[in-house]
């Protein structure tokens, strides 16, 4: 089962995410120059949003992961925390990785490795569970007369660490059930068996209508002048545009599900804060010059029993505001419109439920224009007496309301994992 998210967000001035020159990034899109904002971006600000759902959701912190290279320092706090010594933790540390064939130098992974915390905690119950074992290795290699020691961990780890032990790291780098490596998956070049394919996928934001980069120039003024000195600090210009956004994203459940080691309750509190977070985040770019915190002006979710429909092209043509209608406006009924001509085209049979909520008076005639009856477990459109009756296309005052639907919808038709 595929739940798939569109947003359309109108920004204000802004720079909220930047390419290497400090410009907002961009892209051609119908043969027109579009705002964009990348994917990665979206998802870093998802990501930060789910701390704030702990609480709510019941949520715990260790259901959240972390990506870094300095997890030798997390193992080191926690066995410091234990008694062992600080400096030995962290080649005692250093040669647990290396024994999997994750290089440590200078206290730093090779790269970036996406843990959830349960995993780090368990790495470093491991190295406790075989200090004596990985001290013994750690002093063998530093006393190797080619001297390799724990700047080559890597390859003198490798081939001393006993297997059983290398079995034991490989089998608690299962993802800790944390529940944004569960959504976004990770890859780790070294240890192909504990790379995690992502259960979401997030489309870069493309602006519904043309943009043109604006640059603002500014002035620092000197606060204590001199005499002979008046005038500004600094001068200098930031560049920005504002644009209408359309934003696409979607969760397969099954993949979902098999990320959490079949845990229904955890899959429907990823699900959950993923809608929140997709709704709620903004990128940082720039805020602390532009404070563009827009939300989005219609938010519509669907599911459907399989394939995805990335609806885009909706504004390959590109929207521009007319009369008394503004570019918003123009944009939801351009979805709209697009939407009613796939259903027309492609049919209907593959959708479970469709929802939809707009700040904007705008009626969305095509995105609820059906109704079906789901039915609990089967995934199959059905009208037997007994079975649960949901909205198939239902247009919805609150986000609160839209999210329940959805909610609803999910717990009536348990994912049983990817195929």
């Amino acid at each position: 089962m595929i739940i798939e998210l569109h947003l359309l967000q109108n920004f204000a001035p802004s720079n909220l995410n930047r390419d290497d020159t400090g410009t907002p990034k961009n892209s051609e899109f119908g043969g027109y120059r579009r705002a964009r904002i990348s994917s990665q971006c979206q998802k870093r600000a998802i990501r930060r949003m789910f701390p704030n759902y702990l609480y709510e959701l019941g949520l715990a912190p260790d259901d959240l992961a972390e990506r870094t290279r300095l997890v030798v320092n997390e193992c080191v706090n926690r066995l410091v925390a234990t008694g062992k010594p600080e400096e030995l933790a962290r080649t005692v540390v250093a040669v647990l990785l290396g024994g999997v064939n994750l290089k440590v130098e200078d206290d730093q992974t090779q790269y970036l490795l996406f843990l959830g915390r349960r995993e780090i905690a368990r790495l470093s119950e491991l190295a406790v569970q075989h200090w004596d074992e990985l001290a013994g290795i750690a002093k063998q290699m530093d006393t190797a007369p080619s001297g390799t020691g724990k700047r080559n961990a890597k390859k003198g780890a490798a081939a001393l660490v006993p297997k059983p032990i290398k079995d034991a790291v490989l089998a608690c780098l299962d993802s800790g059930k944390a529940i944004d490596l569960a959504l976004f998956g990770r890859m780790v070049a070294d240890l192909p068996d504990v790379n995690c394919d992502a259960a979401c996928q997030v489309a870069h934001a493309v602006s519904t209508n043309t943009v043109n980069i604006e640059f603002d120039y500014y002035t620092a003024v000197e606060d204590l002048p001199s005499d002979n000195k008046p005038g500004a600090g600094m001068i200098g210009t930031v560049e920005f545009n504002s644009a209408c956004y359309y934003r696409y994203a979607s969760v397969d459940l099954g993949q979902l599900m098999t990320n959490l080691q079949d845990d229904a309750q955890q899959c429907r509190k990823a699900l959950h804060a993923f809608i929140k977070a997709m709704i709620e985040a903004v990128p940082t770019g720039k805020q602390n010059t532009f404070a563009a915190h827009n939300p989005p002006s219609l938010i519509a979710v669907v599911i459907r029993h399989s394939g995805q429909w990335n609806l885009v092209n909706a504004f390959a043509k590109p929207i521009v505001p007319r009369g008394n209608q503004s570019l918003i406006e123009l944009s939801i009924t351009a979805l709209d419109d697009y939407w009613g001509r796939l259903t027309t085209m492609y049919g209907t049979k593959r959708l479970k439920g469709v929802w939809a909520v707009s700040s904007e008076a705008i009626q969305m005639p095509h995105l609820a224009q059906h109704t079906a009856i789901a039915s609990k477990g089967t995934g199959e459109d059905v009208g037997e007496q007994g079975q649960r009756p949901l909205a198939f296309g239902e247009q919805l005052r609150a986000v609160d309301d839209l999210i329940e639907r959805v909610m609803d919808a999910v717990e009536n038709a348990e994912p049983t994992g990817a195929a």
